[in-house]
């Protein structure tokens, strides 16, 4: 299932790094270090379409993995 949220990317320091994306109501979902690097600046605004894997764990384990599909930065709401 796809889902859209706005938020705040987020570098971690946690073992190597990890990237969050904390959305407005406050959940947490950690970004592949895949992603394009266009979205990977901590303190960036962005929309994102992605899809929720339940089915991966990270070592980080900072939330559930948002595999991004789509990606607006400075959204204008």
């Amino acid at each position: 299932m796809n889902i859209t949220v706005t938020g705040t990317i987020e570098r971690r320091n946690i073992g190597i790094g990890a990237w969050a994306f904390v959305t407005e109501d406050g959940v947490t979902y950690e970004i592949p270090k895949s992603t394009d690097k266009n979205l990977l600046k901590s303190g960036q605004k962005a929309k994102i379409t992605g899809k929720v894997r339940e089915d991966l764990m990270t070592a980080a384990m900072i939330g559930s993995v948002l595999e991004v599909d789509a990606f607006e930065t400075n959204p204008s709401d």
